[in-house]
């Protein structure tokens, strides 16, 4: 019997022992969970602060997306308008051109040029034009053959439709540095 007596024993300290390791156990899982909750917090501010971060870069990023679209607008916008008196510039100047042709073409204007007086052959008599509207105040003048003075017209239509063209690019690139 005396075996008998020793069972109980033995199961009281066999229930001991596994009530003491519970005890135990308990802080450290208490300990484990504590730290698992306040890493799953940590994650999800870190996330948060992540989405929002990311939510700001976004939204800078379509500032200025729309600021460099506002400026490419304006810049067209500049750019149309500078087109478009050039535009007008070279059509006048084509116009202008076009009536002093005509005026040619018909006699009622005639180019002339100013002579030297050495350039004149002694005993040729070179009439004086004066007009009121002449600052030459009688100094001798030739007229000019009518093909010539087109062939003139044109050079000097040429050169200010360079002119214009020339204006037209430095606006453009004025308008580009700006």
């Amino acid at each position: 019997m005396p075996a008998i007596g020793l069972m109980p024993l033995s199961w009281r300290a066999a229930g001991l022992v596994v009530l003491l390791v519970v005890l135990a156990a308990g802080p450290a899982t208490l300990a484990w969970r504590y730290q698992e909750a306040r890493y799953a917090r940590q994650l999800t501010d870190q996330a948060r602060l992540h989405a929002e971060s990311l939510n700001q870069l976004t939204l800078a990023a379509a500032a200025r997306q729309q600021a460099d679209q506002d400026r490419r607008q304006a810049l067209e916008q500049q750019l149309a308008t500078s087109e478009h008196t050039h535009y007008r510039a070279l059509s006048d100047a084509q116009r202008d051109q076009d009536r002093l042709r005509d005026r040619l073409a018909t006699a009622d204007v005639r180019l002339s040029v100013l002579l030297e007086a050495g350039d004149i052959a002694p005993g040729c008599a070179m009439p004086a034009t004066s007009g009121a509207g002449g600052v030459d105040h009688g100094a001798p003048r030739a007229r000019l053959d009518p093909a010539h003075a087109q062939r003139i017209i044109a050079i000097t239509d040429a050169g200010d439709r360079a002119l214009i063209a020339l204006q037209a690019c430095q606006a453009y690139v004025r308008a580009l540095i700006r």
